[in-house]
């Protein structure tokens, strides 16, 4: 029974500890996920040059979607002209890290991880693209589209030449018409405006269009507010709780020298990218899970090989890529990551350790060292996501039986 109480006590303490982090978190996801487009990450990822991989990457980097959701995100680049290695590069660092994520592993890990963690994400992304790009690149298709390009040109240009004595030649006409058509809507709007027995003011205020920006911003912060709380919650929410609890179970039973009998060097690292890469887990809930891998003796760097191998890859990204850009791609993509993640592995053990940079790194949860004003305010804002994720739930299972009773109607009606 003790046992089970320190294990209640470690999960409702690192709840508390990344409550309201992962809120903000949430909160700014939500914000970008309404101000970038779609069409604009097509427009820079379009092409296969150093410029566009990079790019790819610093774009997926805060991009708040998980190593599931940027599968749909990345089929829809491709197949909208994104290239090979831009698509990689961008699968990569999306994933890997995110303003939730980096919020939330400054709260558990510490400022270390949450500086050290979206470098290491934009730089393996654009290491992967570039491998991408040297080994199995989009020349062929890069040319053709490019013949296309210059025929299309050279029929416009014949096309225009062709025409541009019609064109010359009706242009009295056509500047006639426009003419005729500008007094006609002229004499309309001071029909409807002017001719009115009400005050001109009233056409002319601009109050309606007020109201109009004033409800139009209240929708977008509405949406927001929606999308956090409900899609990007409900995607992390199982993997976050399961995280949460497996790093309480790790902190109260796996003894210390459980995994650190594997070392620090390449062997501890394999293991933890060999752990990683089929997981379903995005970097939000990987984080837990690095705190409890922490606790139980894991070096910094073999944690750090964790956290970007396994948001980075799992079986469906895995398909994805073999399905969309071929073998050898997946093979390179594979290869990229776990290489990049070892590294980075070793370069963070080295700067640790030369730098004595220990002081940056939570080994555990940090909360009782708080204040208790401010013990409160994690108090609150860990009700407040209890309740967003109970409200997730009651929805879910609502759903679910109201299609059970459709599906029953349907069979007996």
């Amino acid at each position: 029974m003790t046992d089970l109480m320190l294990l209640v006590q470690n999960f409702i303490s690192l709840f508390m500890e990344s409550a309201p982090w992962l809120l903000l978190g949430l909160l700014v996801a939500g914000i970008m996920h309404e101000l970038v487009p779609v069409s604009f990450l097509e427009r820079h990822m379009g092409s296969s040059s150093i410029a566009s991989i990079t790019k790819a990457a610093v774009i997926g980097a805060p991009l708040p979607l998980c190593s599931c959701g940027v599968i749909p995100a990345a089929i829809g680049l491709r197949r909208s002209g994104a290239s090979k290695p831009s698509t990689i590069s961008f699968l990569v660092s999306t994933p890997e890290t995110g303003v939730d994520s980096v919020s939330v592993s400054y709260a558990l890990l510490g400022p270390l991880y949450a500086i050290v963690r979206p470098i290491a994400a934009i730089v393996s992304a654009i290491y992967a693209g570039l491998m991408v790009r040297w080994f199995d690149g989009d020349k062929p298709h890069k040319a053709e589209h490019e013949h296309a390009n210059n025929h299309s040109h050279a029929n416009a240009h014949k096309h225009s030449d062709i025409h541009s004595d019609n064109v010359s030649c009706c242009s009295s006409e056509a500047s006639a018409a426009s003419k005729q058509v500008e007094a006609t809507s002229l004499n309309q709007e001071q029909t409807s405006c002017c001719a009115s027995k009400q005050p001109t003011t009233r056409c002319c205020d601009d109050t309606p269009a007020t109201s109009a920006e004033l409800a139009k911003q209240s929708n977008k912060l509405t949406q927001v507010l929606r999308y956090a709380s409900g899609k990007l919650l409900e995607d992390i929410v199982v993997w976050l709780l399961i995280g949460l609890a497996l790093a309480a179970a790790i902190k109260t039973w796996v003894p210390t020298d459980f995994l650190t009998q594997w070392g620090d060097g390449i062997i501890a690292m394999l293991v933890m990218a060999i752990i990683g890469i089929p997981m379903y887990i995005c970097a939000t809930a990987s984080t837990p899970l690095a705190v409890g891998f922490l606790a139980a003796g894991l070096s910094p760097g073999a944690v750090l090989v964790f956290l970007m191998a396994g948001p980075a890859t799992n079986v469906s990204t895995m398909g994805m890529i073999k399905q969309e850009m071929g073998f050898r791609t997946l093979c390179l993509y594979l290869f990229s990551v776990i290489t990049a993640s070892i590294g980075f592995g070793y370069l963070l053990n080295y700067a640790v350790s030369a730098l004595s940079l220990e002081g940056l790194i939570h080994m555990e949860s940090q909360l009782h060292s708080h204040g208790a004003n401010i013990q409160a305010l994690y108090a609150a804002c860990a009700i407040l996501l209890a309740a967003l994720m109970a409200r997730l739930g009651v929805k879910k299972v609502n759903a679910r039986l109201a299609q059970r009773e459709e599906s029953h109607q349907d069979c007996c009606g």
